[in-house]
């Protein structure tokens, strides 16, 4: 694909999906997890806030470090009964999250912020997209745990591409399951590029 815009791009983030993703649509950057804590409940009850405020602050915690360009930073996380669904501390809370999630439809929100340097304008915003996970077996659940694909990942999964055995995107899109919505990224950077919001 090859994109380009006219600034640096910085990726906040430590994620090897948004890495993998980033370079798949053609970009070229530099990463610079923000490493801050992450709360595991919605302050004010609402995931739209929670990873709106999340991205927000690790794209701050960037912003010092990068003299010049656009910091991208997001955060993803599941959604089910109220509750936000987050990263699995281990094998065992892995198991639970899963367990919760097996024969659902959840939701999975994803704030995004870009913060322009050295101006320090910034915008956010974010997106939701409906996944259905299959009821999952006791032998699936074990098989699924052994692969370890589930750490560092909210919701205890992470989506396979093209087809994954036990998530089905039902709204919204995979690269925002993934992680970093890029249809919606690709259109806020060309704004950026030509200066319509910047």
């Amino acid at each position: 694909m090859g994109q380009h815009v006219p600034f640096r791009l910085t990726l906040a983030s430590g994620s090897l999906g948004r890495r993998e993703l980033m370079k798949l649509h053609g970009y070229t950057f530099d990463v610079l997890p923000s490493n801050i804590p992450e709360p595991t409940e919605a302050r004010l009850g609402d995931c739209r806030h929670y990873v709106a405020e999340l991205a927000w602050l690790k794209a701050e915690a960037v912003a010092p470090k990068v003299p010049d360009g656009v910091i991208i930073a997001a955060d993803t996380v599941g959604w089910l009964n109220g509750k936000v669904i987050g990263k699995p501390d281990d094998e065992a809370d892995a198991r639970r999250i899963l367990t919760a999630l097996s024969g659902t439809v959840h939701e999975l929100w994803t704030g995004v912020c870009l913060w322009v340097r050295p101006g320090d304008w910034q915008f956010t915003w974010q997106e939701v997209s409906r996944v259905r996970m299959k009821s999952l077996t006791e032998a699936e659940l074990d098989s699924y745990l052994r692969t370890r694909k589930w750490e560092g990942c909210s919701g205890a999964y992470a989506i396979q591409v093209p087809d994954d055995p036990y998530l089905t995107v039902e709204t919204g899109s995979v690269s925002n399951v993934i992680g970093l919505p890029m249809e919606s990224l690709e259109k806020a950077l060309g704004w950026v590029a030509k200066g319509t919001i910047a």
